[in-house]
């Protein structure tokens, strides 16, 4: 349990400008990015390989931004997470 504690401290948290966001934390790598959901609190690995490069930037730039994060998901890369 000590590892999930240590994995938590690396997520940032999404500023989710309007509110309305599903997203709650993000951490962003080299070649991927991890998003936390606020319902199950699950984090999700997106990567070069599972979601393409052109998807994995597009949302480091909305988790960055603290916009669009959860929409961009929802059209483009819902099932696209490594599994």
């Amino acid at each position: 349990s000590r590892f999930k504690v240590f994995r938590a401290a690396q997520l940032q948290h999404y500023l989710d400008l309007n509110h309305d966001s599903g997203v709650a934390n993000y951490e962003i790598g080299n070649e991927f990015i991890r998003v936390q959901f606020k319902k199950t609190s699950k984090v999700y690995t997106y990567s070069y390989s599972s979601a393409s490069y052109q998807h994995v930037e597009n949302m480091k730039q909305l988790a960055q931004y603290g916009d669009g994060l959860n929409a961009y998901i929802n059209h483009h890369t819902r099932q696209l997470f490594v599994r």
